[in-house]
């Protein structure tokens, strides 16, 4: 039995949903539910009841809840006071769009974690870690962006962008057949510019600036039904509910991964921060980044093989 066993065995409890408690965990479906089937195994007792629909705690995992939120509770403390991290300054991270909705969760009995308000663009954001300003910040960076702040990263998370178009169609669209938008407003939009012109430049979309901030948001959406074709969705608003008249379509051939990093100083000596981003990295996965069939920039830090920005 390992405590990361436990940790996932309460996830799973409070969700009672094993897709959801994966998600919040960043670890595979799959991996989650081997690992349950593992200790339950050491236990020898089955934790949840579960059929095609439904997940429920088993009389022996409501037993057990308890106990196993004290043990984790105990060990947390353990590790606060063998490394003496209890006194520790904050670890300072920053944040552009997404960051993992269980980042307190994974940092307790670490660090504690101070989520900086100031949300800036990626570039801007890789900036201040370098110059000390922030620990860590959660962002998207190349290996140009490594090299000349003196950073490294790790690959914490990814979005799979989609085209957005007016219309009713939401059969999937060739990534040649999609117009990128592109801000000439490059203090605020210089990684979307980056990314949407060498994309453009890999598939043959057609690339068209805007200077009404129009990448995003209400002015974006205009845009959208103006062109009457798929448009090439920007991360920032990856979650947004599309209005009235437009649909999300699927982009294939090849479909456009964004990378979240998670970045950090080169030669960073503090036990604390290291050891926060070992939680915020561990069991991630590979997120379909040798898939043939997706893409990234070739300067990405987290192409399959290049393992220089970890």
């Amino acid at each position: 039995m390992e405590l990361r066993q436990l940790r996932y065995f309460i996830t799973v409890a409070e969700e009672l949903n094993f897709g959801r408690a994966a998600e919040r965990l960043h670890i595979a479906g799959p991996s989650l539910s081997q690992q349950i089937k593992a200790l339950e195994r050491d236990l020898k007792v089955v934790l949840f009841e579960r059929d095609r629909r439904t997940v429920a705690l088993s009389p022996a995992g409501g037993a057990l809840l308890p106990d196993a939120r004290a043990l984790i509770a105990a060990a947390d403390e353990l590790r606060r006071r063998a490394t003496g991290l209890a006194v520790s300054d904050p670890v300072r991270i920053g944040w552009v769009k997404w960051c993992p909705s269980d980042w307190a969760e994974r940092a307790a009995g670490v660090a504690e974690l101070r989520l900086d308000t100031w949300v800036m663009p990626s570039h801007a954001q890789a900036a201040r870690v370098a110059d000390g300003s922030l620990d860590l910040a959660i962002c998207w960076v190349q290996n140009r962006d490594l090299e000349s702040l003196s950073l490294e990263a790790r690959i914490i998370g990814v979005d799979r962008l989609y085209a957005l178009c007016a219309g009713t169609d939401e059969s999937p669209v060739e990534a040649r057949d999609t117009v990128v938008l592109v801000d000439s407003d490059d203090a605020s939009w210089s990684s979307w510019n980056r990314y949407g012109e060498q994309f453009a430049a890999a598939t043959g979309a057609r690339v068209m600036r805007t200077d009404d901030g129009g990448v995003t948001g209400p002015t974006f959406f205009e845009h959208v039904r103006r062109l009457r074709r798929p448009v090439l969705n920007n991360p920032k608003g990856q979650d947004v509910q599309p209005p009235r008249g437009l649909v999300r379509r699927p982009v294939v051939n090849p479909s456009p991964l964004w990378t979240w990093s998670l970045v950090w100083r080169r030669g960073e000596d503090s036990a604390t921060v290291r050891a926060v981003i070992n939680e915020f990295t561990r069991d991630l996965g590979d997120f379909g980044l040798a898939d043939p069939s997706v893409w990234l920039p070739v300067d990405d830090p987290h192409q399959p093989g290049d393992d220089g920005g970890r």
